[in-house]
């Protein structure tokens, strides 16, 4: 996803009115040759492809105009509508954030009443308008992961850059332009795993955080003493020596640190100051899955 939107490709959200199963490619082709890639909502967790095939169906070439209107015309169930809401696939096609999705849903009923057996349309008896706190821009991050694996907002990191700094962790970005055989210590969300058979048993790590993405190297004795923390930690701290030949650059791990547990905050912290966003302290963890390899 970074490389992507550091190549100049735009990315857009998961959608109720433009999204099928599979990401696709969106124009208009711009002067660069590039398209949009609008995200699949293969992507949403919890959504059978069905569901997704019934909603792309029912939509043709008319967009849903509201939450009921989905419902109505698709046929899906009010879970397959909650795992969209909790993806946040409401807003970018109809402007509800997720609160506002899920309130919406609530009047749904997935079985009709004998009383309206016949009706095409079945709604709980209209509440009043409730005014909901919008949600932490950090509990909006956590959501994302939690339930699509990613985020197009702000990085996790970037909430807890605070901490690491106190912790006299530099960003990966200036990690990165640092000089040749700096000694500096980073932190980041845990990307890729790698331990090459022919490498003899060396691992490679990658790890980034809200400026950059950089590799680490972990010896075989170092990861022996921290096999536990390599192989499970979401989100780690290394202290190394920068390794630099040409355009490749490396961090040599000297010791490395779980920062896992500073991910269950994320959901309690906001960049932005909002007067009236949601008090409630967040309980959500973000999961980060690392692909490995070997």
């Amino acid at each position: 996803m970074r490389d992507a939107r550091e190549h100049g490709v735009e990315i857009r959200p998961i959608c109720i009115n433009a999204s099928r199963w599979d990401s696709t490619l969106e124009g208009p082709e711009r002067d660069d040759g590039l398209f949009a890639v609008r995200l699949g909502m293969n992507l949403v967790k919890g959504l059978a492809n069905e569901d997704a095939a019934r909603i792309v169906a029912a939509r043709g070439d008319r967009p849903f105009t509201s939450v009921d209107d989905l419902w109505r015309r698709a046929g899906v169930k009010g879970t397959a509508l909650t795992h969209l809401a909790e993806a946040d696939a409401f807003r970018p096609g109809l402007g509800l954030a997720r609160r506002e999705a899920l309130w919406a849903i609530k009047a749904l009923r997935d079985e009709p009443l004998p009383l309206f057996a016949a009706a095409a349309v079945m709604r709980e008896a209209e509440e009043p308008d409730v005014l909901l706190q919008p949600m932490r821009d950090g509990a909006e991050v956590a959501r994302d992961y939690n339930r699509t694996g990613l985020t197009l907002r702000d990085h996790p990191v970037a909430f807890l850059r605070d901490d690491l700094s106190e912790r006299g962790m530099v960003t990966c970005r200036q990690a990165l332009e640092a000089r040749d055989r700096s000694s500096l210590s980073v932190a980041g969300l845990v990307l890729v795993r790698q331990r090459p058979g022919s490498a003899e048993g060396v691992v490679f790590m990658t790890l980034e955080d809200e400026t950059a993405a950089i590799n680490v190297i972990i010896w075989p004795d170092m990861f022996e003493r921290c096999r536990r923390v390599v192989l499970s930690g979401q989100m780690l701290g290394v202290v190394g020596r920068l390794q630099k030949e040409g355009e490749v650059v490396h961090l040599v791990a000297r010791e490395i640190v779980d920062l896992s547990f500073l991910l269950a905050d994320v959901g309690n912290r906001s960049l932005q100051i909002l007067p009236d966003f949601d008090q409630g302290r967040s309980s959500e963890n973000i999961i980060v899955k690392a692909r490995n390899f070997h």
